[in-house]
């Protein structure tokens, strides 16, 4: 195989995040150099005409299929405001109050038309980490609840709900970020639960959504002393065997950002990127500095060429990333995403929700 079709086939793993309004010189770069995703954050939406607009000229630059993707919850962590012309969502906590799985299939059904309306294929939801410490920083009313059955049950309706709508769902955060109280984007959480606390209280929503057909999984970067005492999860061979066999899931795992600080500050970037992927995670989300996207590229490369990742793993992640581009839509007409928003239908739905803030009307005069 050739350098730079080895060099594309890696690539391939990673999605990426910029600055801009548009598309950076540095994000069409990676785009060319094979990327499979984008992910969006507030930093790149000033309004829904111009989120479809961008996903529109990132797809267009890719000329193949791409994935661009969101932090759409509900709650503190949505990218997508009322403010921006979406329907505003209260934290999952709420959607959790309801019991509800009709509410929860209905809601993620909302979500995924508001966001297929401007051209984002993959919503980096439900959260069903299970909250079961109330002094959790990262956590907290991001959860479902603190009961694991309710957790799965609601998870899996929510991912139904949305892939309804023709977006993939992503359960996170394997295998449970609910009971930590340090924030991994910061400092790298520890647990010490044994595998029997985590098979009946961790594990078992990711069973659940496994079992519902997620899209997607992604991974916690929080150590489980009692598998692995060195590793997070991300890139810890024993965690992520609990993913394809405790949970029975066969679909792409994905990592958190590995710039976050709970596996930048504290594991070399060489160690990460060909551990992450030998331990089974399947797609890299590097969500900031393009100067370490390309790096993450050319040490999974590097990684390959040394046999340190072997190419039939390499094959497996990528056949495993072509199932999540399957969801991957071509470029939409900007000019219709306004009209599939805020529609009466959905803003009733949301003001059914325990702790709903609907947000400003920018409609209004």
């Amino acid at each position: 195989m050739s350098t730079s079709r080895l060099d594309a086939e890696c690539a391939g793993l990673l999605c990426v995040g910029f600055d801009g309004l548009t598309p950076s010189a540095e994000v069409l770069e990676l785009v060319r150099r094979g990327v499979y995703g984008v992910i969006l954050f507030a930093r790149n939406v000033e309004s829904a005409v111009q989120v479809s607009e961008l996903s529109a000229a990132l797809k267009r630059a890719a000329g193949r299929p791409l994935l661009v993707t969101v932090d759409q919850e509900g709650g503190r962590v949505a990218r997508l405001r009322a403010r921006h012309g979406f329907t505003e969502l209260p934290p999952m906590r709420a959607l959790g109050e309801t019991g509800d799985e009709g509410t929860a299939f209905e809601v993620g059904a909302l979500l995924g038309r508001e966001l297929r309306a401007v051209g984002i294929d993959q919503d980096y939801a439900p959260v069903v980490d299970v909250d079961t410490n109330p002094a959790n920083p990262v956590i907290g009313d991001r959860s479902l609840g603190r009961d694991p059955e309710l957790v799965g049950r609601l998870g899996a309706a929510l991912a139904r709900g949305l892939q309804s709508a023709g977006v993939a769902a992503c359960a996170k955060h394997f295998p449970g970020h609910g009971d930590t109280s340090q924030d991994s984007h910061v400092a790298l959480p520890r647990l010490a639960h044994p595998l029997s606390r985590l098979e009946a209280v961790e594990l078992a929503p990711f069973r659940a959504l496994a079992r519902a057909g997620v899209a997607s999984v992604m991974t916690a970067h929080v150590v489980f002393e009692a598998l692995d005492a060195a590793r997070p999860a991300t890139i810890s061979p024993p965690v992520m065997q609990l993913l394809r066999g405790a949970c029975g899931f066969d679909g792409p795992a994905l990592s958190d950002d590995l710039e976050m600080k709970a596996v930048a500050a504290h594991f070399p970037l060489e160690e990460v990127v060909p551990g992450a992927v030998a331990a089974g995670v399947d797609g890299l989300l590097v969500c900031h500095r393009a100067e370490v996207q390309n790096r993450v590229v050319d040490l999974l490369r590097q990684a390959v060429e040394r046999g340190t990742v072997s190419r039939e793993r390499l094959s497996e992640a990528r056949a495993r990333i072509a199932r999540l581009l399957s969801w991957a839509a071509p470029p939409g007409d900007p000019a219709l995403a306004a009209s599939r928003l805020r529609l009466p239908g959905s803003l009733a739905l949301a003001a059914r929700l325990p702790g709903h803030a609907a947000g400003p009307d920018p409609t209004a005069a």
